[in-house]
């Protein structure tokens, strides 16, 4: 079994927009779906993926309630949806029990668009309260290309927050702070936290990456892609090739995801 711990999707009404958004946003980022909740399943078909953990991203409080109405028409089959909530929300615990009572298994988190810093008090109130709810919080973590000079979470602040809250099921995308990995390394690495691969496997030095994994621990690393932005079919085969035990890549492709999601 295979599960990719990180993609996103769109409302089909808007997805085309959205993507065209993102991707200028991001410096031209060429996306490898349209975006749309088909063009996930058709690529997670292909590549040969069980299920996708879809993420979406609250970027304003307004935004809790048609965000997660439509990640509750996705809670079992190919793709499981999370939900999300904004760290400006005066409601975030009556919101994130809404996200429990809908089903949903997690929240994504997303500083960069959210527009606030992680160690922020108000993010560590959403990830306790998640944490006593027994939800799993996936944060963007490391540069992001919208403001790639100005990262709204560092392996520094997550470590803050790990020391003050203690969260069991949290996750730090992109191997615990995209292009920060010395960071990761020297403040994360051996926490218990969980990184995935979101992006990363064409990008991150091969070496770095084998010894995070057997330092921090192949069961706290969830496979991801970030799809669209990443080929699935792709990652897959990069993974696959890795110089790992077939133990550790089980791990990594489903044994640690169906742990969290109690699957």
């Amino acid at each position: 079994m295979i599960i990719d711990f990180h993609t996103h999707m769109f409302p089909d009404k808007i997805a085309a927009r959205t993507i065209d958004f993102l991707s200028k946003t991001g410096g031209d980022m060429n996306p490898f779906t349209d975006g749309t909740w088909k063009g996930l399943k058709e690529s997670t078909k292909q590549a040969g993926i069980d299920h996708s953990i879809v993420l979406p991203i609250a970027t304003r409080p307004g935004q809790f309630h048609t965000i997660n109405e439509f990640a509750t028409h996705f809670q079992e089959g190919t793709l499981i949806s999370f939900g999300s909530l904004h760290p400006e929300s005066e409601n975030y615990k009556e919101e994130l029990k809404q996200i429990q009572d809908m089903g949903m298994k997690g929240i994504k988190l997303h500083p960069d668009y959210q527009d606030m810093y992680f160690d922020d008090i108000r993010y560590e109130h959403i990830v306790d309260t998640a944490s006593e709810l027994g939800l799993i919080t996936v944060v963007h973590a490391g540069a992001d290309p919208k403001c790639p000079k100005d990262v709204h979470c560092t392996p520094k602040m997550a470590r803050k927050l790990l020391d003050d809250v203690k969260p069991e099921k949290l996750v730090l995308a992109h191997m615990g702070g995209n292009e920060m990995w010395d960071e990761v390394e020297k403040y994360l690495v051996g926490q218990n936290v969980y990184f995935d691969t979101g992006v990363i496997l064409d990008r991150m030095p091969e070496e770095q990456f084998l010894r995070m994994v057997h330092m921090h621990g192949a069961d706290r690393i969830l496979f991801g892609t970030d799809s669209p932005w990443a080929d699935q079919k792709k990652f897959v085969t990069l993974f696959d090739q890795m110089p790992l035990t077939e133990e550790e890549k089980m791990a990594v492709f489903s044994g640690n995801a169906k742990k969290l999601l109690g699957i």
